[in-house]
């Protein structure tokens, strides 16, 4: 327990954490917003904006139980100390920053809990890590873009057969307004899942110094403050991986792009309600895949599939080192 941390020190280090939060949001506009950009129903800017809004009043719709599992169930809170916190979240920052310059579309969510790890581990060994919550966590890096593939494969499966009869241009004005809706779910899904992750992290921050008294919680000033960095972040925009995902991997007509966010926005809501931390990410690659594979198994750029793939392998050991390196610079410092 670090209990002498001084009140500019705390404040400094929940500023790194919002931070990373508009990162995040910047990072992972992509997921919102790559669909309905590739299809151009809707203009970038106003994509952002919509995707913002959503982003933010998400915390209206879902408990806070992904925040709770980031805060208790990754690494043991009592290890949690100012030095873990600011190995994860400069070690998630550093892995973000270097993804996004690369046009990479990896984790977020991945890179803080591999921060996390990688922290906790360097402070107090292999026995500060909850072993349930982290392996949950890992195998959601498969299963998360499982369920989005099969939900969006069904999803094209489904409305083909059922607009079977219908013209090609009524199909495409009909999704060209359905996807406003499913854009809104998925960026709904988004600010509900990912903007939790950092919730946790200030959170047991907070807890760690005795601030929250005998039982840990997540104060509404927190949530808040970490719903409105999401937002922000997502306004910024990413526009590097938007490329990427909105039309590198499989080009997307309006009823696949309806297909995609659906098929995403259902998975992030299964695991939001659980309580899983996962990638939105790794989520809406999985259903764009998914839409693609629907056509043809040619229609997806496999290249491209299978280096995101290996970005997601190689997050969390990576942003781990990079936990691991800034926890012991801040205690050279400190």
């Amino acid at each position: 327990m670090d209990a002498t941390l001084s009140f500019s020190a705390l404040v400094a280090l929940i500023l790194v954490a919002v931070i990373f939060d508009i990162l995040n949001g910047v990072h992972d506009a992509a997921n919102s917003i790559a669909t309905v950009v590739s299809t151009r129903v809707l203009r970038p800017q106003y994509a952002v904006a919509w995707a913002a809004f959503f982003n933010f009043i998400a915390f209206l719709f879902f408990g806070l139980h992904v925040a709770q599992t980031v805060g208790t169930g990754i690494v043991a809170a009592e290890v949690v100390d100012a030095a873990v916190i600011f190995g994860a979240l400069m070690g998630a920052i550093c892995w973000n920053l270097i993804t996004w310059w690369l046009g990479i579309p990896s984790s977020s969510s991945h890179a803080l809990i591999g921060g996390l790890a990688g922290a906790a581990v360097t402070k107090a060994g292999l026995g500060s890590i909850v072993w349930s919550g982290l392996g949950i966590t890992a195998a959601a890096i498969v299963f998360s873009p499982l369920l989005g593939f099969v939900l969006a494969l069904v999803l094209v499966l489904a409305v083909s057969w059922a607009f079977v009869r219908t013209s090609p241009a009524a199909v495409d004005t009909t999704f060209r307004s359905l996807q406003f809706i499913s854009a809104s779910l998925y960026s709904l899904g988004h600010g509900g899942n990912d903007a939790q992750k950092t919730m946790g992290i200030i959170a047991v921050l907070l807890y760690s110094q005795g601030l929250l008294g005998p039982e840990f919680y997540i104060p509404f000033w927190v949530v808040l403050t970490c719903q409105a960095a999401m937002a922000l972040g997502t306004l910024v925009g990413g526009w590097r991986i938007v490329r990427t995902m909105g039309s590198r991997i499989t080009r997307l007509h309006p009823v696949q792009g309806f297909c995609a966010e659906a098929g995403g926005a259902m998975t992030l809501f299964l695991a939001t309600y659980f309580g899983v931390p996962v990638s939105t990410t790794h989520t809406i690659t999985g259903a764009i895949v998914g839409v693609g594979a629907a056509r043809k198994t040619a229609a997806v750029r496999w290249n491209v599939a299978s280096d995101v793939v290996l970005a997601w392998i190689v997050t969390l050991p990576a942003a781990a080192l990079f936990g691991a390196a800034f926890y012991e610079a801040y205690k050279l410092v400190h």
